[in-house]
C-alpha cells in the first residue's frame, strides 16, 4: 500500500520564508562586508537547486554560483553513513566568501564533509551554511548551519528539490509521508 502525501509547507509560506532567509543573509553581509563585495554561492545538487534558485533571486551582493554534487543517501530514507563526491570541482575561492547552500540538514555527515574541504582545501576566507531545512532531531555531527528557512520534525519530507528515489523534487510545496 502507498502512504499518503500530505502538505507540510505551501508554496507561499516556503517562499516567504526563503526570502526572509535572504533578508537575513543579505544583513550579515551587509554589516561584515558591505553588499559591493562578491560571494561564492555552492549548491550542493540535485537537492537543493530550486531552493538555491529561489534564495539567489533576493541576495544583493555580486554572485559567483557554483555547483557540486555530493550524496550520502543513495535510494534509501536514511543516510548511508558515508559520503560520496560526485563532483567537487570548483574554482579557485582562497580568501572568498563561500556560502554553502544545501536543502536539509539532517546528520551533518555530508555538510560537516563539504564545509571542511571549502575550508581547508580551498582556503576560503570565511565559509557560512543556509539551509532550506533543519531536522536538528537527526543530528549526528556537532555542526549547525548559519542561516535556516524552516525547522521540521523527524518526517521524511519530498518536495521543493527534496526527492525520495528521484521523485517529487519538482512539487512546488514541501510534503511528508503520513
Amino acid at each position: 500500500m502507498e502512504k499518503e502525501l500530505k502538505t507540510l509547507v505551501k508554496s507561499e509560506d516556503l517562499f516567504k520564508k526563503i526570502e526572509i532567509l535572504a533578508e537575513e543573509i543579505n544583513s550579515y553581509y551587509e554589516k561584515k562586508y558591505g553588499l559591493d563585495e562578491e560571494l561564492t554561492v555552492v549548491c550542493v545538487l540535485k537537492g537543493a537547486v530550486m531552493f538555491f534558485a529561489e534564495l539567489s533571486k533576493h541576495l544583493k551582493m555580486p554572485l559567483r554560483m557554483e555547483f557540486v554534487s555530493l550524496s550520502s543517501y543513495g535510494a534509501g530514507e536514511k543516510s548511508s553513513g558515508k559520503v560520496s563526491a560526485l563532483n567537487l570541482s570548483l574554482p579557485p575561492l582562497e580568501n572568498k566568501n563561500v556560502l554553502v547552500v544545501e536543502d536539509i540538514m539532517d546528520t551533518g555527515l555530508t555538510l560537516k564533509f563539504l564545509l571542511d574541504f571549502i575550508e581547508t582545501k580551498c582556503r576560503a576566507r570565511e565559509v557560512k551554511l543556509a539551509v532550506m531545512c533543519d531536522k536538528k532531531c537527526a543530528r549526528k555531527y556537532d555542526i549547525a548551519p548559519d542561516f535556516y528557512a524552516l525547522d521540521v520534525d523527524d518526517k521524511f519530507i519530498v518536495g521543493f528539490g527534496l526527492d525520495y528515489n528521484e521523485h517529487y523534487r519538482n512539487l512546488p510545496y514541501i510534503g511528508y509521508f503520513e
